[in-house]
């Protein structure tokens, strides 16, 4: 009794620890996912740990990030992908097939289940009642081996709505004001519960937007209960076996309660350049806007895109406005054209594009210099977008689209009544694109282009650990500035050493080689450093330049797993007010490393500039001390003898 949703399915998966928050457990994953920014790495360290076949439930591959193939590369990559997946038992879908996250809600999600993905955005399976967490890749190929997954065990916070959301306000509305109150760094770990008779009026795909979004407070996951209404969005996708009535208990006991009055909200939007910086959309009404861009994991359901379609049905889009929409799936475009909403979109003037994340992740699209981008999406980091000056806003698909139409950013409540769409109607499925894998694959052939080059492994750390301050950054560092992910980059996704010329690139163009002139050294940084994406990549590139410490005021809980597990130390400011002691080019040396590793969180950092003594902290488990001290988590893998759950 007393027992919140989350700790009913983590107990469930229990295999070592307690649920006590700040306690190291570890968990048993029944689901992994990646794609393809993130999947190439996974799986070339799963090939590195010989395991013949995954030992999930499922494990599926997805292609949805770097679908533009303008040279071989990508192609290249997809075919490594496609083959490696049959040859250890893993379901590919093919480009084109849909968004990952859109997809494994349709065609393989579970309540009570854990999934875990290389994908910050995983949480959205908490729309339907799973535990989805984002990791790292090597996290996620240790889980495709059978190992548990570790994680500090999160504080529980429940989110509890009340009454009904009025008129033109929506699911990307409540999670925008989440995001007000608390900000990005609010979510740092926290496991987000949604509860209240305010569930009742949100449908499952909108619960999605909600827990796919939640990634950007910073939280493990996002969770809703599996109810009636998941039991209904189950069986209209032919999948109502797979349902599973879950709730917490009524009695329940929280950390922490976070209230929405529903009855109380207005259309918001995010203004440049983070997701927190959220106003009233009547606030800024009549900016002008160049660009609506409308899809990505958060809000491109059929559910969202149909109320796009209501909008736009006989109108024209504004002549100085382009307006480009990605719908999440196949399934979705394909539903979109049986209804009919589809000819709605296109004879607005709207320009389709493939079911993938494209814009989101700055894969086309970019707008114009200076230009406003009006987006549908989960991040507007500066420069994301692949145009480094432009403006991109965050908004529901319904501000979206009456703002297409008027040219300026609108608040909706103007425009009328909202669409309103009927959801009782069978869904049909589209699996034309999905690749399930033989039942015997030791046979297939796993085809690696010239792209594909052998990923970094650290080594073990010196007894005594010296380096240059290579970089000093400040708050809010996202793996978009210490790796950027756009198009003309994510082909060598793959190729690690090609990546790292362009490491930090958009904040210190002189950072790579100065690295490398060095031989590596250290990065001081503000507060949640590492925030935004799962892309190991941000802990690969600066491990192959050879930085072997980042000295923080605190770290955004994916990418400190990420750097712990490729042997990269995450120390934290003991005295905060230290960070102001320390300039790019001093010189640390921390003598006894591995005994001071050893024996506490403490960890004395000598100046050698200045001569001053600098406390740090590492906060880890003993289990992350012993990784750092092997040279990152596959390297203790291989001393510890495999992928026990212990």
């Amino acid at each position: 009794m007393n027992k919140t949703l989350a700790a009913k399915i983590l107990d469930a998966h229990l295999v070592s620890g307690r649920l006590v928050a700040g306690e190291e457990i570890g968990i048993r994953i029944d689901q992994t996912l990646t794609q393809d920014s993130t999947g190439t790495m996974a799986y070339l360290q799963l090939e590195a740990m010989e395991i013949p076949r995954v030992k999930t439930k499922l494990s599926v591959a997805f292609v949805d990030h770097n679908t533009l193939q303008s040279g071989f590369e990508n192609a290249d990559d997809h075919l490594y992908i496609q083959t490696v997946a049959a040859k250890h038992g893993i379901v590919f879908s093919k480009p084109g097939n849909g968004i990952c996250h859109q997809v494994q809600l349709e065609r393989f999600s579970h309540p009570g289940w854990t999934l875990l993905g290389s994908d910050s955005h995983t949480p959205t399976g908490g729309g339907i009642g799973m535990l989805a967490i984002g990791a790292g890749g090597l996290d996620v190929a240790v889980a495709m081996a059978g190992g548990a997954y570790y994680l500090t065990m999160p504080k529980i916070c429940q989110v509890e709505l009340t009454g009904k959301l009025p008129a033109w306000a929506a699911a990307k509305d409540i999670i925008l004001e989440v995001l007000r109150r608390l900000t990005v760094k609010g979510g740092v770990g926290r496991i987000f519960e949604y509860t209240g008779d305010g569930l009742a009026g949100l449908t499952v795909p909108e619960r999605a937007t909600i827990t796919n979004m939640g990634a950007e407070l910073g939280a493990t996951t996002s969770l809703f209960p599996s109810d009636a209404t998941t039991q209904a969005f189950l069986s209209a996708l032919g999948r109502g076996a797979d349902w599973l009535p879950l709730t917490a208990d009524a009695d329940a006991v929280y950390d922490e309660t976070v209230t929405i009055r529903l009855d109380e909200l207005e259309p918001l939007v995010a203004l440049p350049h983070s997701p927190d910086n959220v106003v009233p959309v009547a606030s800024v009404a009549g900016s002008k806007v160049d660009q609506v861009a409308i899809g990505s994991c958060t809000n491109s359901s059929y559910l969202d895109l149909s109320k796009v379609a209501k909008i736009l049905a006989g109108k024209r889009v504004h002549p100085e406005v382009s307006l480009v929409i990605a719908p999440g799936s196949r399934q979705v475009l394909g539903m979109l054209a049986d209804s009919g909403a589809l000819s709605s979109l296109l004879r607005s003037g709207a320009r389709i594009l493939e079911c993938a994340c494209g814009p989101c992740i700055g894969m086309g699209q970019a707008p114009k210099s200076g230009g406003v981008s009006l987006r549908t999406f989960n991040r507007n980091f500066a420069g994301r977008s692949g145009t480094p000056d432009a403006k991109v806003y965050l908004c529901s698909p319904e501000v979206a689209a009456v703002s297409a139409l008027t040219g300026k950013l609108s608040d909706p409540r103007d425009y009328g009544h909202p669409p309103v769409i009927d959801l009782n109607t069978p869904f049909v499925g589209d699996d034309n694109l999905l690749v399930f894998p033989p039942e015997q694959g030791q046979t297939v052939e796993v085809v690696r282009g010239p792209n594909i080059k052998p990923f970094p492994v650290a080594k073990q750390p010196p007894v005594t650990l010296t380096g240059a301050v290579l970089l000093k950054v400040g708050d809010n560092i996202t793996t978009d500035h210490i790796m950027p992910s756009h198009a003309h980059l994510l082909p060598y996704r793959s190729n690690i050493p090609h990546l790292a010329k362009y490491c930090f690139s958009g904040v210190d163009a002189d950072f790579p080689a100065r690295a490398l002139a060095q031989g590596g050294g250290l990065i001081v940084a503000g507060a949640n450093y590492g925030q935004g994406s799962s892309r190991e990549h941000a802990a690969l590139a600066p491990l192959y330049l050879g930085v072997k410490g980042v000295i923080a005021q605190s770290f955004a809980r994916i990418h400190r797993a990420n750097l712990i597990n490729f042997g990269i130390l995450p120390l934290i400011f003991a005295n905060p007010g230290d960070y102001d002691k320390l300039a790019q080019s001093d010189v640390l040396t921390i003598d006894a490393l591995h005994t001071q590793v050893q024996k506490g969180e403490l960890i004395t950092a000598a100046n050698t500039a200045s001569g001053q003594e600098i406390p740090l902290r590492l906060v880890a488990t003993s289990r992350e001390k012993e990784i750092i001290l092997a040279g990152g988590l596959l390297n203790f893998t291989r001393q510890t003898g495999g992928f026990r759950f212990s």
